[in-house]
C-alpha cells in the first residue's frame, strides 16, 4: 500500500474539560469538609448542651483532687436522669455572690465562640467547683476546732480526699440543707470560699440544685494527671438517711 492510499492522519484536538468541570472535585471537597465541620460542630453543641462539658480549674480550693490548670469533664446526667450523692465533685453556677472576690479569667471572641459550642473549656468565670457533703434533710455540723464534721450525727473521716494538712473545718456550724439544696465544701477547706461562708444568705450557705450543671468525673489535662474522679463512697457509708 503506498503512502497516498493510507487513511489521512487525524488531527482532531482531544477536547478540553471545561472550567466547570475542572472544578467539580475542588467544589465537591469543599462541600463536603463543610458539612463534616457542621456536623462536629452541632455534635460538640448537642454533647455541651445535654451530656458532658469540659471545665477549667481556676483556684486551689480543692488541692490536692484538683488542682489550677486541671480541666474536667463534667456529666450533665445528675442532676436530671440521675441523683446527685455525698462525695460528689459538682459544678455549679454562682448562685449569688460566691465569685465576687474571685479574679476570673479573660476571654476573647473566638475563645468565647470555641467555649459556646463545647470546643473549648468553660473558664468557669461564672462557676465553682465544691464536693458534695449534705444532699436534702441532712443536718451538717462542725465544732470550728478540727475535729470532724457530722452528717445526720454521724463522724465523717475525710481523709481520703482533703488536702495534706488541712482542718475539717475551722468554723463552727450546723445546718440542715433545704430541700433541693446541697451543702458544699472544697477539699483545700483553709482555702475555700465554700458554703461556711454564706451562712447568713438566703438558703443559708447551701446551693440549690438547679444552679448544679453535673458531676466532675474525669481529669482530662494535663496529661500526667489523666484519670477518674471517683466518688469516694465510704466516707459517708454509715451516715444514716436524714430523719
Amino acid at each position: 500500500m503506498t503512502d497516498q492510499d493510507a487513511a489521512p492522519a487525524s488531527h482532531e484536538t482531544p477536547a478540553r474539560r471545561s472550567p466547570e468541570g475542572r472544578r467539580g472535585p475542588v467544589a465537591s471537597f469543599l462541600r463536603e469538609t463543610v458539612i463534616i465541620l457542621l456536623s462536629a460542630i452541632v455534635l460538640s453543641w448537642l454533647v455541651k448542651t445535654f451530656l458532658a462539658q469540659a471545665f477549667f480549674i481556676p483556684s486551689a480550693s480543692m488541692h490536692d483532687t484538683l488542682l489550677e490548670g486541671d480541666r474536667v469533664l463534667v456529666s450533665k446526667l445528675a442532676p436530671g436522669p440521675l441523683d446527685i450523692h455525698r462525695g460528689d465533685v459538682v459544678v455549679f453556677a454562682d448562685p449569688g455572690g460566691w465569685l465576687d472576690q474571685q479574679a476570673v479569667p479573660e476571654t476573647n471572641a473566638f475563645q468565647d465562640a470555641l467555649i459556646a459550642i463545647g470546643l473549648m473549656p468553660q473558664q468557669s468565670e461564672d462557676h465553682l467547683i465544691k464536693r458534695v457533703i449534705g444532699v436534702a434533710g441532712d443536718r451538717v455540723a462542725s465544732t470550728g476546732d478540727g475535729s470532724p464534721l457530722t452528717v445526720n450525727g454521724v463522724p465523717v473521716d475525710e481523709s481520703e480526699y482533703l488536702a495534706p494538712g488541712a482542718s475539717p473545718s475551722e468554723i463552727a456550724f450546723d445546718v440542715v440543707v433545704p430541700s433541693g439544696s446541697v451543702w458544699v465544701m472544697g477539699d483545700n477547706r483553709q482555702s475555700s470560699a465554700d458554703s461556711r461562708f454564706h451562712l447568713g444568705e438566703p438558703g443559708g450557705g447551701s446551693v440549690p440544685v438547679d444552679d448544679v450543671v453535673g458531676t466532675a468525673f474525669v481529669k482530662l489535662w494535663p496529661v500526667d494527671r489523666i484519670g477518674l474522679l471517683r466518688n469516694p463512697g465510704d466516707v459517708f457509708a454509715d451516715v444514716p438517711e436524714p430523719a
